[in-house]
């Protein structure tokens, strides 16, 4: 796919799984990139740093001053108690963003990343009320129930009113990408436990439930996810819509699993009888993974920062069928692509290079 025409970006969210791998296809395409965090330093090199709070609106006006983007990539999110308070906190750091950069008149498109919780639902009302068939479809109606995705398309689309931008929506499914510290990191979780796993000897269990073993997903490469969002802010069909954004193959768990597994020499087990979720088995995994660190001389020891054991639990646990359809994104002319197996054996192959993962 031919790289589009080299701007300014601002990347909100620059340190997490997405906003990296954004990031860095921008800096290879050589946009000037700006990357927003709250943190001072940044993981790709070539990435001009923003530090600023996004739920402080004076300091993120200031700290945004003279960076004049063209386009801006939102791919943060605070997750907070409740849904209300997820609503009232993500909402207000995408109004800010918007707002602080109004003084420069410099934005002409805004993309925002959501995810798979349009179809199915908030946390805390997590699959109850899904209606749509699968594969999703980016024209089902949303839910009747209070949802952060919800409000912050309509901040998108009030901010586009205000302020004469075109926006994007990108709804991504479960992540496989290259990122610590970021709670929506699968490969890089079950990378952490088969490597548990194969150092204490014990077997690479699939912790999900039986319909996720036996029935048909997908999963959202980083770096497809990256081409969709940079595609769309450059290409006038991506202008205005909202895109499903998955590898374009699908799979079932009870397929992929024993090919996971054998990038760990581990043996795979499979579903029976009842969910086996990580996080309760995980108790030791602390202790266990300091002293992986230590004999392979890891960079990383604090599991916490690698592993995020409820969140995959979430995605492999559902009881309900979760693919997208990606026929729109094709049709807008969006044509990339991923093979999932390829797409984890990828990022491992990247975290053992970093000396997260051991060889």
């Amino acid at each position: 796919m031919a790289s589009p025409r080299p701007g300014t970006a601002l990347v909100i969210g620059a340190t997490g799984i997405s906003g990296q791998t954004i990031c860095r296809q921008l800096v290879d395409d050589g946009w000037t990139t700006y990357g927003l965090s709250r943190k001072t330093s940044l993981p790709v090199e070539g990435v001009l740093p923003v530090t600023a709070d996004l739920m402080d609106s004076g300091g993120l006006r200031e700290a945004l001053r003279g960076t004049a983007p063209d386009v801006v990539f939102f791919t943060a999110w605070m997750k907070q108690d409740t849904e209300a308070e997820n609503i009232e906190v993500n909402t207000a750091t995408l109004r800010n963003t918007v707002d602080a950069l109004a003084d420069e008149n410099s934005v002409r498109h805004v993309a925002l990343m959501t995810g798979l919780k349009h179809y199915l639902g908030p946390f805390d009302a997590y699959g109850d009320a899904v209606t749509a068939e699968t594969p999703f479809h980016e024209s089902e109606e949303r839910l009747d129930t209070p949802n952060f995705y919800y409000a912050q398309e309509d901040e998108l689309f009030a901010g586009a009113e205000r302020l004469g931008y075109t926006w994007s929506v990108h709804r991504a499914h479960t992540i496989f990408g290259f990122a610590v510290g970021n709670a929506m990191n699968m490969a890089l979780t079950l990378s952490v436990y088969a490597t548990i796993c194969k150092e204490t000897g014990a077997p690479f269990v699939f912790p999900g439930s039986q319909t996720q073993w036996d029935g048909l997903t997908d999963v959202t490469d980083a770096g497809l996810l990256a081409e969709q969002m940079i595609w769309a802010s450059t290409a006038e069909n991506g202008a205005n819509e909202a895109f499903n954004i998955a590898n374009g193959d699908v799979f079932r768990w009870r397929w992929l699993w024993p090919r996971i597994a054998a990038h760990f020499g581990v043996e795979p087990v499979g579903f029976d009888s009842e969910p086996r979720p990580l996080e309760p088995r995980m108790s030791d995994a602390p202790a266990v993974w300091r002293r992986i660190a230590e004999k392979y001389d890891l960079v990383e020891s604090d599991v916490t920062r690698l592993a995020s054991w409820w969140h995959t639990d979430a995605d492999l646990g559902r009881d309900m069928e979760c693919l997208t359809d990606m026929t729109k994104s094709r049709q807008a002319g969006f044509l990339g692509f991923r093979s999932t197996t390829d797409s984890f054996a990828d990022q491992l192959a990247r975290y053992r290079d970093a000396g997260i993962i051991p060889r």
